[in-house]
């Protein structure tokens, strides 16, 4: 409807379109993609303040990327980051094809992603995920977390759950 002076005319609404549609063109118009995952920023010079780890039971953690001060990869076991403050946090990043870059992407987890500072969340999987999950593609079965007071308690807890990533273990 109109009058006059064209103060009531509205804009005509757009037909309802399916949450895939809707997925899709938020993709484009936004510096953030995903994939099922890990969630990461589109441009090879964005750098994101932290990231997010989400737990399959709801809880998520946030880290900044200012206290990441290593990690490491060994597709035998995982990907480990350690981020440094008050406390050292060590995070297990349990799964498969940890380093393989998403097709049409650029973007995996280690020197694309985490050593760029793009990646801003990581999700453990459910098993009908993990199922559907293409060959090749990244999977995130388990991210296990530590918080350690000492040196001490950081060699214990990687003794216990991942000797694989001590120096000098065979």
């Amino acid at each position: 409807m109109s009058d006059e002076n064209g103060v009531l005319d509205f804009p005509a609404r757009k037909p309802h379109r399916g949450l895939a549609a809707l997925t899709q063109e938020k993709e484009k118009t936004t510096d953030e993609a995903r994939c099922a995952a890990f969630g990461f920023l589109r441009g090879l010079d964005q750098r994101a303040l932290a990231v997010e780890f989400r737990f399959r039971d709801g809880n998520s953690d946030w880290f900044p990327y200012s206290l990441l001060a290593l990690w490491r990869h060994n597709p035998s076991v995982g990907l480990l980051l350690k981020f440094t403050g008050d406390l050292v946090t060590l995070v297990l990043i349990r799964g498969s094809n940890l380093d393989a870059v998403l097709r049409d992407k650029e973007i995996n987890l280690t020197d694309r992603g985490f050593q760029r500072h793009r990646i801003t969340f990581v999700r453990e999987m459910d098993e009908d995920e993990l199922g559907k999950a293409g060959e090749g593609e990244p999977t995130i079965d388990r991210i296990e977390v530590a918080e350690c007071e000492s040196n001490e308690e950081v060699q214990a807890w990687l003794k216990k759950v991942a000797p694989a990533f001590i120096r000098g273990h065979n």
